[in-house]
């Protein structure tokens, strides 16, 4: 058996037994490509041999590759899922892992997630969910509020009648204040893949999104499922979903949005609520800043 028929057999377990999204299926692969080409080991017999050594290697290779600790951290929970899988077909079921710790994340003052460790985040509590249609609920949640700015009170209160969701999107915030948001392609796709996969009818005027016996997803939920996402990634305890919402802010006025257009889409009813994100996002330039100045380092 070959590299390429061990990633086709693991995505056909992933696509069909676990009913893992295809986005799941494709990170998975990559973590699993990429092992199989660094150790060599192509038989599942070898991968389960794997020891903890050769992960430590792996990930070595990996980081000066660049990759940071949040992404480590989940390449290597992937790794892990598909040496389990390994042992599993080569008989070894009964055999333990390599216990390999992951990368620790050095805590500091809080501050918005940056985008890749918000990609990592809301991609492993997808994968982590109990059921596919729970993770892609969860998927959609946390992007409406990373990827619109959404409170999560706002996101949980929206119903059937937003589907299917355009290009902007109505939000009804804080003292029944109104808004109109705009919706990337990335957030209104997240949305649809959930209300397909949905086991509970979404009528007009019932919750949007679920909760695993129909009744409306209480902000609980998602706060709990984020919480173990962000342990296992190794994330400070800042890494709220709440979080989300001020990374979706901060990133936006670094990229030059202007403080009024901000305020209306996050729907702040003062400009002095706004304000607060260009403290935020200095202390983020100032951290750059002081990582790249020679002098600084010195």
């Amino acid at each position: 058996m070959s590299g390429s028929d061990l990633l086709e057999q693991w995505g056909e377990h992933l696509a069909l037994a676990r009913r893992r999204s295809p986005h799941t299926v494709r990170a998975y692969l990559g973590c699993a490509s990429r092992l199989i080409a660094a150790t060599g080991a192509d038989e599942w017999a070898s991968l389960a041999a794997l020891d903890a050594n050769n992960l430590r290697a792996h990930l070595a290779r990996r980081r000066a590759e660049g990759i940071g600790n949040v992404s480590a951290a989940r390449e290597l929970s992937a790794i892990r899922k598909f040496l389990e899988y390994a042992r599993e077909q080569s008989g070894q079921s009964d055999k333990s892992g390599p216990r390999l710790r992951g990368p620790r994340i050095k805590k500091g003052l809080p501050r918005p997630v940056t985008p890749d460790d918000a990609a990592n985040l809301v991609d492993l509590v997808e994968e982590a969910a109990a059921e596919p249609w729970i993770g892609a609920r969860d998927r959609a949640v946390l992007l409406l509020l990373y990827g619109a700015g959404l409170r999560i009170a706002e996101a949980l209160s929206l119903t059937g009648s937003a589907l299917p969701l355009g290009e902007v999107l109505t939000v009804t915030g804080k003292g029944g204040k109104e808004r109109v948001v705009p919706l990337l392609p990335v957030v209104r796709e997240a949305v649809a893949v959930y209300a397909k996969a949905c086991p509970w009818p979404l009528a007009p005027k019932e919750p949007l999104f679920r909760g695993a016996k129909g009744g409306a997803l209480s902000a609980g939920m998602v706060r709990r499922a984020t919480a173990a996402a962000r342990k296992a990634l190794g994330l400070p305890d800042t890494a709220t979903p709440h979080a989300l919402r001020h990374s979706f802010a901060t990133h936006l006025l670094g990229a030059g949005t202007d403080l009024r257009s901000l305020q209306e889409l996050l729907g702040h009813a003062s400009l002095g609520s706004t304000q607060i994100y260009t403290k935020v996002d200095a202390a983020t330039i100032l951290d750059a800043y002081r990582a790249a100045h020679p002098r600084e380092r010195n």
